[in-house]
């Protein structure tokens, strides 16, 4: 993982720090339990429950350094009224006659199907710093778009 900045709301960041909480203090110590007593039954080398639960400690804590790295660059997004669009902001934009809203979300939160994207994404990065009446050319997969910002909230 990099050292780079994570954003998220305060929810999120609750939740990655409930599941760091039950990672550490209640599922690794289960998976430790069932290596040991996997280990009591005798020859490793065919013993299935100890493979798995071998393979599940390793995904355990390859899950606790990447959430410790994400809690530890995570910057909460600030819930404020802006003139221009920023991270946390829910842009609507006129596209093709229809509006559309999209929330501007950290990495983590985005869902492209509830409308909510990434600040990384070619429609998230293209809107940052943008203001209320801008038209917005976005090259995507399917080609350019024009957006043009109606609203900010």
């Amino acid at each position: 993982m990099t050292d780079d900045v994570q954003y998220m709301t305060q929810q999120k960041l609750d939740n990655l720090k409930a599941e760091l909480d039950e990672l550490e203090n209640e599922k690794t110590p289960a998976i430790a339990k069932r290596i040991d007593e996997a280990k009591q039954m005798g020859d490793l080398s065919e013993n299935a429950e100890y493979h798995a639960a071998r393979d599940e400690m390793s995904w355990a804590k390859s899950r606790v350094i990447e959430l410790k790295n994400l809690l530890d660059n995570a910057e909460i997004i600030s819930e404020g009224k802006s003139s221009f669009v920023q991270i946390g902001s829910t842009v609507t934009v006129k596209i093709n006659g229809k509006e559309k809203d999209y929330t501007i979300v950290g990495a983590q939160e985005a869902d492209p199907v509830s409308g909510k994207i990434s600040n990384e994404s070619p429609l998230g990065s293209a809107f940052l710093g943008r203001e209320k009446n801008e038209e917005i050319q976005v090259t995507l997969p399917s080609g350019v778009q024009v957006y043009k910002i109606v609203d900010i909230k």
